[in-house]
């Protein structure tokens, strides 16, 4: 597969498998599939060569590592120049305690997703460092009290 083939079913059934679980053995995989693990090994190359796959990482328990705040933070800025944009993209980069950040076209400039491990730390850090970085007219926060869903991945045919 080359970066303008599409996926063909087998290959759709490997990225379902793998999106469910990213650690699944070759021979799982292709146990699952209905290949033997060569060809599910190479087809498994190709989708990530062609960029069908990303990457694979774990994902952590925030709340066992201590990370008991969730906080969903919709940012306004004073001005939307592509200039002050790319400054505020630049800062949020550098905030260990936002994880998720979106431009937005609507109600808000920016949608920040936040972890902490307390209130008060979740706090300091919406009345300093955000409230007052340059730009910023606007700040409202809802606190996540729980997911209803959790699915970060993408809808498969």
């Amino acid at each position: 597969m080359d970066k303008n083939d599409q996926p063909d079913t087998i290959d759709w059934k490997i990225l379902k498998e793998l999106q469910k679980e990213g650690r699944i053995s070759n021979v799982e995989l292709s146990k699952r599939v209905g290949l033997s693990p060569p060809p599910t090994l190479r087809r498994v190359q190709a989708l990530e060569q062609a960029g069908y796959i990303a990457g694979y990482r774990a994902r952590l328990s925030r709340e066992k590592l201590g990370y008991t705040v969730e906080v969903i933070a919709l940012v306004g800025l004073k001005s939307q120049a592509q200039g002050e944009i790319a400054d505020f993209e630049r800062r949020v980069a550098g905030w260990p305690i936002v994880r998720e950040c979106y431009a937005l076209q609507g109600v808000a400039d920016f949608m920040l997703k936040c972890v902490a491990r307390d209130l008060p730390s979740l706090q300091s850090f919406v009345m300093g460092a955000l409230m007052k970085a340059p730009n910023v007219e606007s700040v409202k926060t809802s606190i996540v009290l729980h997911r209803a869903k959790d699915e970060p991945d993408v809808p498969l045919p």
